[in-house]
């Protein structure tokens, strides 16, 4: 039987469409719980009539959109390392997160052109697919995150001051070398001492 879907239903159809459905399906539980109902030849003029007017609304809520959209300039800070390479790498929810922080628009990171996540420093051009026809494209730049180069600073001062304490320790631990030397000159002393008892007895 044909039917015209006044309803979602997930993995089946959407509201508006017609669709040849099984019988006991459509009888059952379709029309039953108001999901659809038949195709008759004046519900489907009604049908395809609204659909149009859905359509035409929705194109043109898009074009709008794309308005919006066109030219925008994004900004992304990330940590980068050796010859610019992002310590991780930048998506197209992070795009889309940044978008309506910036501009309140609610954009499908779906709908976002990445064919690979951004993994380089540098500016973007990025298209975002609101409809067949309607792709309007913004600019998207990652710049590096300024605490990461504090971050990579602190570590070297940490080296050289380690460096000075090390050499500062050396020069502390030489004097106790002379020192030692002391003790082995005053057991000789001992042995002179012993001989004077000798001397007497051959007398």
């Amino acid at each position: 039987m044909k039917v015209i879907f006044l309803q979602d239903v997930p993995n089946v159809a959407q509201a508006g469409d017609v669709k040849e459905v099984a019988d006991g399906y459509g009888r059952n539980f379709l029309i039953p719980r108001k999901l659809a109902t038949l195709a008759t030849p004046q519900v489907t003029s009604q049908a395809e009539t609204r659909a149009q007017k859905m359509e035409a609304r929705l194109s043109a809520e898009l074009k709008e959109l794309a308005s919006q959209l066109e030219g925008k300039e994004v900004s992304l800070k990330a940590r980068a390392g050796a010859k610019d390479r992002l310590y991780g790498s930048i998506t197209s929810a992070d795009i889309a997160a940044e978008l309506n922080n910036t501009t309140g628009l609610d954009i499908d990171k779906r709908k976002i052109e990445l064919d690979e996540p951004i993994r380089q420093l540098g500016s973007y051009e990025i298209a975002i697919r609101l409809g067949r026809d309607i792709v309007p494209k913004i600019s998207v730049t990652v710049t590096e995150e300024e605490a990461a180069k504090a971050e990579e600073k602190a570590p070297k001062k940490a080296k050289k001051a380690a460096k000075k304490v090390k050499r500062a320790a050396k020069k502390e631990e030489k004097p106790p070398k002379e020192k030692k030397k002391a003790p082995k000159a005053e057991k000789k002393t001992p042995k002179k001492e012993k001989k004077a008892p000798k001397a007497e007895e051959k007398t």
